[in-house]
């Protein structure tokens, strides 16, 4: 379904059962995956590449650069930038910055995800925050600028590693392990 007030731009491919609302603006050369929910005025930029099962609420913008990977959700209003050094006098078009979102992410109402920084794995980002650098995966984030809060399962239940480097979920079938700083999902 797409509302008769969105404008889709020329070269754009868009999945079965995605829903796009009203006043959107998709862009020239966007890949949009199946099952997604593109919501009110939501503007994506050229080339931009979305996964499957992708949630963009009310005024999301997702400029040139940023890829999303499938089972990400933005919450409402919140932004990608693309350019670090944004002048108007100098023509930057060539230089957008890449922006990776990768699987299972949720990023919070309000958010800033400045351009060139990875978004893990099931990470989680706070509303209102403002992500400045990269962000680990299975890790929640808050604030401004983000910090790292704790570690997540996929669920974004939180996962405890005081006693021990590997937390069991066996009612899930998964194994989370915490090897140098960094979480890892097995068995799943």
């Amino acid at each position: 379904m797409i509302h008769k007030s969105a404008y889709i731009d020329k070269n754009t491919f868009i999945g079965d059962g995605t829903n796009i609302w009203h006043f959107c603006h998709v862009s020239e050369n966007v890949n949009i995956g199946k099952n997604c929910t593109i919501g009110q005025n939501v503007f994506i930029g050229k080339n931009v590449k979305i996964g499957n099962n992708v949630k963009l609420q009310n005024n999301v913008s997702v400029y040139e650069g940023v890829e999303l990977d499938d089972d990400v959700f933005c919450g409402p209003s919140c932004v990608f930038t693309n350019v670090n050094k944004p002048r108007t006098f100098i023509n930057q078009k060539n230089n957008f910055s890449k922006t990776k979102v990768n699987k299972g992410c949720s990023i919070g109402a309000n958010a800033t995800i400045i351009c060139g920084n990875n978004i893990g794995m099931y990470s989680f980002i706070g509303a209102g925050s403002l992500v400045n650098r990269d962000i680990n995966d299975f890790s929640l984030v808050y604030g401004n600028p983000s910090k790292f809060a704790y570690w997540i399962d996929i669920r974004g239940n939180r996962l405890d590693f005081k006693n021990s480097n590997e937390i069991n979920l066996k009612k899930y079938k998964e194994t989370y392990k915490l090897i140098n700083n960094k979480v890892e999902l097995t068995n799943e």
